[in-house]
């Protein structure tokens, strides 16, 4: 049979409720300032909270959204009929030679029918899965993608066709919940030794007819389709696992390694949570971001290990009530907002907090990078408890980023207002605090706050158009902050 029922009991249903309460107590404990605390995934390494634990920041609470959300998750879960679909059943060979995509297309019809069901890659087996979408929005609610084996993604050019944005992606469902103790492997070091141009994620895309496929600004159609004519692996380098226009969304335990590209990336979600996971891609593997945030609301990470070539989170413009805690970043490129405003284009970003971060082996800490001539904001930013070690950067505001192409000065800027750096402490490499605002648009409301940074090389921080405050001496001394609070009238 291919779907089989596992019966609820009322012990299931009972536990159920000992969940819910036990959520409710732990939330009750938060609100009194105890630490929130999240049952832990054993496999993945989890630094310890720091200094200043019961600290309120902003976007510490989890919002209430959020919570009720989970909570009916876990009674539906727990408390319903369970049906499972096993892609072996569909023919699935599980050899890691033979394609498999067409069973984990026809084992999702089925789960996508059933709600609260699972779809089960079993362990012991290595999936060879082309360029797949589980797509909504016709699917029930609450589907459960049971990842115990390991999915690897092909290395041929002729699987590719001329370019895709992603590799496994889950498309306008509710409820989506992706876990286990599986690897999602992209196989990506055949894409970054080819020396091809890098695509931005971020990039206006014109979408052909198939909608998977797309031409960027700077290539045209004719290019990508002599690439695939040529056996050569196309142009766009796609995103290993990406969600779009999803609500509800939970990503727990799995493995996510060698990414093509990013490695997981959230596009026009909202009630997002990640945990217990583990990113894994070389320190010089070409813009394999972690996590990538795009036009997602309510999106809480924690407790994960991110190393890879790039961001290993990268918030990006429509993005807001993130929280993010608990995380080890390395290598890697750090914790970004941004790159925001390229184009001349608008951004909004607001409600942010990270914190208890370890950081090591990273090129930066933590940054806001935006480009001259784009409108929009950035403010309500909290960094704090960050440990750095062996960091090049660890503290930067960048409203002048350029990618390495000649950038044109343009007197508007992304305006950046109310950011703190709180407990920051380690070592660093290079320099060990960067503020670099516009002339028009000056960043406002930048406070620091317990910053105690040493080096072998002893390099003077850099403040330019930085209007803020120390609220304690800093090590080493930044003596220019700007005082005052000079209006910044750039808002969303």
């Amino acid at each position: 049979m291919r779907g089989f029922n596992r019966g609820g009991s009322k012990f299931l249903v009972f536990i159920a409720l000992l969940v819910v309460l036990s959520i409710e107590h732990r939330v009750s404990s938060a609100r009194q300032g105890k630490q929130f605390v999240r049952q832990q995934n054993t496999n993945t390494p989890t630094s310890p909270l720091l200094k200043d634990k019961g600290a309120e920041f902003p976007g510490q609470r989890i919002p209430r959204l959020m919570r009720e959300v989970y909570q009916a998750k876990t009674v539906l879960s727990a408390g319903s009929d369970n049906t499972i679909f096993n892609v072996l059943d569909y023919g699935a060979k599980g050899d890691g030679a033979t394609d498999d995509t067409k069973a984990f297309e026809a084992a999702w019809v089925d789960t996508c029918k059933v709600e609260a069901s699972t779809m089960m890659i079993p362990s012991g087996s290595v999936f060879l899965v082309k360029p797949i979408s589980f797509s909504g929005p016709n699917c029930e609610p609450n589907i459960v993608f049971q990842l115990d084996g390991k999915i690897i993604a092909p290395t041929n050019a002729q699987a590719w066709g001329s370019g895709l944005l992603q590799w496994l992606e889950f498309t306008k469902l509710q409820g989506i919940t992706v876990r286990g103790k599986g690897i999602i492997d992209g196989q990506g070091s055949v894409w970054w030794t080819k020396k091809l141009p890098t695509n931005d994620p971020n990039e206006d895309i014109k979408l052909t007819s198939n909608s998977t496929k797309l031409v960027s600004n700077n290539t045209s159609l004719a290019d990508l389709v002599s690439v695939e004519a040529k056996g050569k692996l196309p142009h766009t380098k796609p995103t290993a696992l990406r969600f779009y226009g999803s609500t509800g969304v939970t990503v727990t335990g799995i493995t996510i390694q060698n990414s093509q590209q990013t490695h997981l990336k959230f596009d026009d979600c909202t009630v997002v949570q990640v945990f217990g996971i583990s990113v894994a891609s070389p320190g010089d593997s070409p813009n394999t971001d972690g996590i990538h945030l795009q036009n997602s609301q309510n999106v809480l990470i924690h407790n994960s290990n991110l190393a890879c070539g790039d961001d290993c989170i990268s918030i990006q413009t429509g993005c807001s009530g993130i929280f993010i805690h608990d995380v080890i970043c390395g290598p890697g490129h750090g914790i970004s907002i941004g790159s925001l405003g390229k184009d001349n284009s608008r951004a909004c970003v607001s409600n942010i907090t990270v914190r208890d971060i370890k950081m090591h082996d990273t090129e930066n800490g933590v940054r806001i990078k935006t480009w001259q001539g784009g409108s929009g904001s950035v403010q309500g930013v909290m960094f704090a408890n960050i440990q750095v070690s062996e960091v090049q950067h660890p503290i930067i505001i960048d409203q002048f980023y350029c990618d390495g192409e000649k950038c044109n000065n343009h007197t508007s800027a992304v305006g950046i207002s109310a950011i703190t750096f709180q407990n920051i402490t380690g070592t660093y490499t290079k320099s060990p605090v960067h503020f670099a605002c516009s002339d028009t648009m000056p960043c406002t409301g930048v406070t620091l706050n317990s910053i105690e940074l040493t080096a072998t090389q002893e390099i003077e921080p850099f403040c330019w158009q930085t209007f803020g405050k120390l609220q304690t001496e800093t090590i080493p001394p930044v003596n220019c902050l700007k005082a005052g609070n000079k209006p910044n009238y750039n808002r969303c």
